[in-house]
C-alpha cells in the first residue's frame, strides 16, 4: 500500500507540468520498473489514471482524484496538496455541486457599495445560494486567521444578498421568491474547525456530505434570507 501511495505522489508531481512517461515516475517513486507498470495498470483499470503509449496523461480533475485517493490510502494530507493549485480545488468543488444539482458559477464579480467583489464559486438550487471560498491551507492555520478568512467570506456573502434581486439573473434565481444566501469555506485540507461563528469550513473530504445534509441545516448556518427576487 505504501508503494502505491509513494507512486501516486510521484504522479502527483510530476504530471502538474503534463504529460509524463512510466519510466520517469517509477524512476522518481524509487520503483522497479515492473512493479511499477503493475500498479499503473491497476490504478488504470480503477479508472484513476490514464495511461497512453506508456505516458500518463491527466487532466485536473484527474489529478484531483487521484490525490485524493492517495488521502485515503493514508498519505499525507500538506504534503499532498502541495502539488495540486488552488484552481484545481477550484474546479472538483463546481463539479460536486453540479452533480447534486447545483447551478454552478465560478469566479462571480460584481460590484455594490462602491466596491468589487468576487465569489471563488456560487452553486444555486431552489432556494439555496452556496457562497464558497476555495482555501488551499496547511495544517497549523492560526485561529485568528481562520477568523479573518470566515469574516471576509460573510461580508462577501452580504454584498451579494444586498445586489439582489438586481444580480438575480446572473446567479440563476431569477424565478425564486425567496433564497437563503450561505457564505462557506471549502478547504483541501481539514481546519482546525468545522464551523466558525456558524459559518461551515469543509475539506475536500467531507464535501459530498456537506452538499447532501445542507437543505436540513441551512437554518442552523449563518445565512442572508433575501425575499421577492421576482422584482
Amino acid at each position: 500500500m505504501s508503494i502505491e501511495r509513494e507512486l501516486i505522489i510521484s504522479i502527483l508531481k510530476l504530471t502538474k507540468d503534463g504529460p509524463v512517461s512510466i519510466e520517469v515516475v517509477s524512476k522518481d517513486a524509487k520503483t522497479p520498473l515492473a512493479f511499477a507498470h503493475n500498479l499503473l495498470r491497476k490504478l488504470q483499470n480503477d479508472g484513476r489514471i490514464y495511461l497512453r503509449n506508456k505516458v500518463i496523461d491527466m487532466d485536473s480533475l484527474e489529478r484531483l482524484k487521484l490525490a485524493v485517493h492517495a488521502m485515503q490510502l493514508g498519505s499525507d494530507l500538506e504534503r499532498v496538496s502541495g502539488f495540486l493549485d488552488w484552481k484545481e480545488f477550484e474546479s472538483i468543488a463546481a463539479i460536486a455541486f453540479e452533480r447534486n444539482g447545483y447551478r454552478v458559477k465560478k469566479n462571480l464579480r460584481f460590484k455594490h457599495a462602491g466596491r468589487r467583489w468576487e465569489i471563488d464559486i456560487l452553486g444555486c438550487k431552489k432556494l439555496i445560494v452556496v457562497c464558497a471560498d476555495c482555501k488551499h491551507w496547511h495544517h497549523g492555520m492560526y485561529p485568528s486567521t481562520i477568523k479573518r478568512i470566515v469574516e471576509e467570506q460573510v461580508e462577501r456573502t452580504y454584498a451579494l444578498s444586498e445586489s439582489l434581486p438586481r444580480l438575480a439573473e446572473k446567479i440563476g434565481c431569477a424565478l425564486w421568491s425567496k433564497a437563503k444566501l450561505v457564505p462557506a469555506i471549502l478547504s483541501l485540507v481539514p481546519a482546525r474547525f468545522k464551523f466558525y461563528k456558524k459559518v461551515p469550513v469543509v475539506s475536500v473530504l467531507q464535501l459530498q456530505d456537506f452538499i447532501t445534509q445542507l437543505p436540513a441545516y441551512v437554518g442552523s448556518l449563518k445565512h442572508f434570507s433575501k425575499m421577492d427576487l421576482t422584482n
